[in-house]
């Protein structure tokens, strides 16, 4: 049975994918940041006894990073193939994108930092022991097409674009090393369209219908996208339709 860790699975695009593997028979270990959050997991590991396992991890907290990945080590019957870092911050509480220099925040552009770009970085510096017993592992981690610079035309949510280009920089920069030390292991980037999550609900409203995927469509394609890209270069930001997308 192959198996994946999925980091950030309470909601959204994460519990998706959290969904689909076990549809598809996978072995998961899907972490959750809190244990208010957790409950709906825990509804899915009744309907999925044995296959489905949960772990505390919080992205901002290396030391909870380092204690998630030792209890994985532990339980691990087969080596881990496949590792999706979906947690995301984008909006929390009262604090929205910023629309202007004006309104820009040192301790929230941190904060995007800490959870959009470093925490998945030291998630992959604690994991890939695991991942690299595999011979062909995946670790990707969803970003988002405005952390594109060369395509920012519009300006404006500073610490977002900012903390989601410096995510792509350092998955660039990791799979380069990966891909000496460890050439069977890939690294990706990946942009699954504007889903309709609670992430997303402040802005869909302006979202064209036909470009609002569901959670169950965005996870279906980036599934689609993972399985075609197996094999292929590694350290590529690829869109939710296979394409490129420009850094």
């Amino acid at each position: 049975m192959a198996t994946a860790l999925v980091a950030g699975a309470t909601r959204g695009i994460g519990q998706g994918f959290v969904r689909a593997l076990l549809q598809r028979d996978w072995n998961v270990y899907a972490s959750y940041r809190d244990f208010a959050g957790a409950g709906t997991l825990n509804a899915l590991t009744a309907a999925f006894p044995g296959q489905l396992h949960l772990l505390q991890l919080d992205l901002a907290d290396e030391p909870s990073i380092v204690a998630a990945v030792a209890i994985l080590r532990q339980h691990l019957d087969e080596p881990l193939e496949l590792a999706l870092c979906c947690a995301g911050l984008l909006h929390e509480g009262g604090q929205l994108p910023e629309k202007s220099l004006a309104q820009l925040s040192a301790d929230w552009l941190q904060r995007s930092m800490a959870v959009n770009a470093l925490g998945p970085l030291l998630l992959l510096k604690h994991l890939h022991p695991l991942l690299v017993q595999h011979t062909a592992s995946q670790f990707a981690v969803v970003s988002a097409r405005v952390g594109s610079i060369s395509e920012n035309q519009l300006g404006g949510w500073y610490s977002y674009r900012a903390s989601k280009a410096a995510l792509n920089m350092l998955m660039k920069t990791a799979a380069i090393e990966m891909t000496r030390r460890f050439p069977h292991m890939q690294l990706l980037c990946l942009h699954p369209g504007t889903t309709s999550t609670d992430l997303s609900e402040p802005f869909s409203k302006r979202v064209a219908p036909e470009k609002l995927f569901t959670v169950e469509r965005s996870v279906r394609q980036l599934l689609k996208v993972l399985d075609d890209a197996r094999n292929g270069p590694s350290g590529r930001f690829l869109s939710w339709d296979g394409s490129e997308v420009p850094w």
